[in-house]
Formats: C-alpha cells, structure tokens, sequence
C-alpha cells in the first residue's frame, strides 16, 4: 500500500484466492490431471498467502482512516477475523447441507465467495481525509454489539447442530441469519453516512470552508534517504521508515514478543486436539475444545482492542504492559496442559483462545503507534511474520519433536522397535506434552519479562497523549477545516 491503493491490493488478493483454491478444486475433482507435488503446494500457498493481501488491504485503510482509535478499530476487525472459520462453516452447511461430506464443495465455496464479497465492496474501500467527529466511539460501540451478537448466534449454533441432526431447511435458515448479522452494521454506515451528508448540506451555504495541506508529501519513496537514515533515531510516533523501523530496538523486542507469545499459543491451539487424545478426553470435549478456542478467541481480539483503548484514552495505561498480562496469562494456560490437571483442558483452551485473540490487537497497534501510519502496511506484515516463525520453532522443533520422541519411547516399551513407514506416532499419557508446554511456558515468560523492556523504553511516551497530533490535524476552527494528513 505504500506503492498501489487499496483497491489494487485487495484486487490482487482476490485474484490470488481464486486462482489458488480453484486449481485445488481442480485438482481434487480430477478436472485437470494430477499435478507435482511442488506444483500442488504452490497452489495451496498462494490461495492460503491470498488472505494477507485482504488483511492489509482492510486493516491498514481503517487504521489511517481512524487513527485515533486504531485499538478500537482493529479489535473489530481482528474479531471479525476470529469468527470467519464458524462463518464460512454456516454458510457452507446453508449452501450444501450437513450430508455434504465432499471437501470438493467446501473448496470451490473457499474459492469464490471471498472474491464475490471483496468485487461488491471493492469501491468502498479508500483512504479518507480524517475529520474527527464525537460520536465515532458511539458507532464503534454499536458495531461490537452487532458483532458479539454474531459471536453469542454461532455458539448457539455450534452446540445446537452437534446435539441434534438439522435438515436442509434448517441450515438454511441459520445460514440466512448469519448473513443477516453480517451485513446488519451497513444500516449503521448508511445511516451515519446520510447524516454526515445532511450535515454537510446544512453547512456548506453558511460557512467558508477552506482546506489547508501543509507539506504534501510525494508518493514516491526515496530508497536511498531510506538506506541513509536507517539507523538514524526519530521520535517514538513520528514516520519511520521501513528501515529506521526494521533496525529498530523497539521492534526487535516487539518481534521476539510476538515471536513467543503468539507461536506458543498457537502451537497449544494447533495440538489441542492431539492434546485431548493424548489425556484420554473424548471425541465430543475435543470437539468443545475447538468450539470453545473459536470463540474466546474472537472475545479476546474485540475486549483486548477496546479495554486497552478506553484504559490509554482515560489513564494513559500503556498497551505494552496490557501485552505483558496477556502473556503471563498465557503461560497459566500452557502449565495448565504441561500438568495435565483433570479437566483443566477445559479452561486451558478457553485462556489459549483467548490470549492467542488478544496479542494481535495489541501487537499491531503497538507497531502503529510507536513507528507511524506512514509504512504501517508493510511493518503490519513484517510484524505477522513472528507468528509463523514462533510456530516453527515451538510447534515443530519443540512440541512435535518431543512428542514423537516421548511415543518411540513407549513404542519400545511395548517392545515394538520397527514400524511401517507412514505409520503415525500416538503417544498416551501427560508425559507427551509436560516437557514440551513446560519450555513453552518458560519461553512465554521469557517473553513477557521482555515485554517489560520495552514498557520502561516507552513509559514517558504512553504518559503523553500520543493521539495529539490526529486530534489536531483535523479539526474545525472558526468555520476553516484544516487538514496535514497524508492522504493516498
């Protein structure tokens, strides 16, 4: 985005989508002949890396369009994100029916419905001039209410479906109520933006309205001031470049945070299945556990968001130290499976859900507020990348490790030394997991002391009012609005 509009990179996703879930349907219908490996593999990682390019395109143009209530902002966004899995699981039972068993149809809905919804809304999405206005809070509070009205329909309907068997008709309907719910806060919009039109009507025979841009910037980048200045210090808040951000000790702690936190959450969602298996819970609670993960984690992405932008607003409560509970909260969780309590499954995924929800808020906004809005759409991907690599390192090198070595371990007990290649490895018993979730709890904790680093390194800066700068550069005064935002 700091190259293309929105529009062209929401496009882009949306091409991208398409041409990689249609050639896995493709393939899985035998349409076409059966690829490589390799090719299989390129399709799948494009259609599934389409999602960043929708996550950058919306996130990024909300957060400058709001950016004195960016927590807010992507606590919505980031819980609307939580619930697309329960989402598209309704639409698909509403489109198919609960008989379905071909993945093919789930695969060719995954294809075409997220291009169809980004084409419908792909005019809408612009970066806008920032005129503050009082009642924006109101009507973010309104959407979280429509939004945890969605959350509190799925869950109903999560429980409800697996309890009782529902005809077609009845997906149908459920379906049609989630589609109610989802497109419910354009009645908002609309009606906002009508007042905002009448308002402006009203005004604009008696005021002379002026618009001031002080400074227009240029929307090329200059690559070399941005090698020069790389390790040149600006203010906390001020536009860093990408370099000056990157080679930033701010963002390096916020990675090695993000890194911890997030991989090691997510590698307790991700084995949470194998982990109900492995303590002897049933099939119905492993499934609960899933349901339950879905949902704490759309409810600490929107109470992460708003809780820590009403406590800065009010208190000027830093957000990194809002991180810093999260995480020592995590690692409640990860002890929790490491010791294998009974029952404590139960409330392990709930924390698990929850924490996983509630850094991405926080991260993300951190990032926005300390380096600028100026690159924010490239440090907001370049910050997502701790997840994948904190998975890789927790998930892989030390959960998935560990526990197949815990399993050859009880296989040789038995007295079986060989196994046939392809055979899965099943390990019984609170010995799978302890050792892994204890390093994990410890290197959770190792990331929330760190994340106390970087609260002393900003605490005179969350004491001021970071927003000032928003709050002043659009405004009305005497009839004149001025503006010196950046605008794409």
């Amino acid at each position: 985005m700091e190259i293309v509009p929105p529009r062209a990179i929401l496009a882009m996703g949306a091409m991208l989508n398409f041409f990689g879930y249609f050639m896995v349907w493709l393939v899985v219908t035998k349409r076409i002949s059966k690829p490589h490996v390799w090719q299989m593999c390129l399709y799948i990682c494009i259609g599934a890396n389409s999602q960043s390019f929708a996550n950058t395109g919306g996130t990024v143009t909300c957060v400058k369009n709001f950016p004195s209530s960016r927590g807010v902002v992507l606590g919505l966004l980031k819980g609307s994100v939580g619930l697309s899995g329960a989402i598209m699981t309704q639409l698909y039972l509403a489109f198919y029916g609960g008989d379905n068993k071909g993945g093919d149809s789930l695969i060719l809905l995954v294809a075409w419905l997220p291009v169809l919804v980004t084409c419908i809304f792909l005019p809408s999405i612009r970066v806008m001039k920032d005129i503050h206005r009082d009642n924006d809070v109101k009507i973010f509070y309104n959407l979280l209410y429509v939004s945890l009205g969605l959350a509190i329909f799925l869950l109903i309907m999560i429980i409800v479906q697996k309890k009782f068997a529902f005809t077609r008709v009845e997906y149908v309907l459920s379906g049609v109520v989630v589609m109610v719910l989802i497109f419910s806060p354009l009645v908002l919009v609309i009606r906002e933006e009508l007042n905002i039109w009448m308002s402006k009507k009203g005004d604009i025979s008696r005021l002379n309205i002026s618009i001031q841009v002080e400074n227009p910037p240029s929307s090329k980048t200059n690559w070399s001031f941005c090698f020069k200045s790389a390790f040149k210090p600006l203010e906390r808040g001020e536009d860093h470049t990408i370099l000056q951000a990157l080679f930033n000790i701010d963002m390096l702690i916020l990675f090695v945070v993000a890194t911890f936190g997030v991989g090691g959450t997510l590698t307790s969602i991700d084995n949470l299945g194998q982990i109900g298996k492995a303590l002897d819970y049933p099939d119905s609670s492993i499934s609960t556990f899933v349901s339950l993960v879905s949902i704490w984690n759309y409810l600490g992405r929107v109470s992460s968001g708003f809780a820590s932008e009403i406590l800065l607003d009010k208190y000027n409560f830093p957000r990194p130290l809002m991180l810093t509970f999260v995480l020592l909260l995590a690692c409640i969780g990860h002890l929790l499976i490491a010791f294998g309590v009974r029952y404590s499954l139960y409330a392990s995924s709930i924390l698990m859900g929850f924490c996983f929800g509630a850094q991405w808020p926080l991260f993300l906004s951190i990032i926005s507020e300390l380096f600028g809005l100026k690159y924010y759409a490239t440090l907001y991907n370049f910050g997502s990348v701790a997840s994948p690599i904190g998975g890789y390192i927790l998930n892989v090198r030390v959960a998935g490790h560990l526990y197949d070595k815990e399993a050859l371990k009880q296989l040789e007990a038995k007295g079986i030394f060989t196994r046939k290649i392809g055979d899965d490895l099943n390990c019984v018993g609170v010995q799978c997991y302890k050792q892994a979730f204890l390093i994990i709890s410890g290197a959770t904790f190792v990331g929330a002391v760190v994340s106390l680093i970087l609260v002393l390194r900003t605490r005179k800066f969350y004491a001021s009012d970071i927003y000032k700068k928003f709050k002043e550069e659009s405004q009305v005064v005497n009839g004149t609005i001025v503006t010196s935002r950046e605008i794409d």
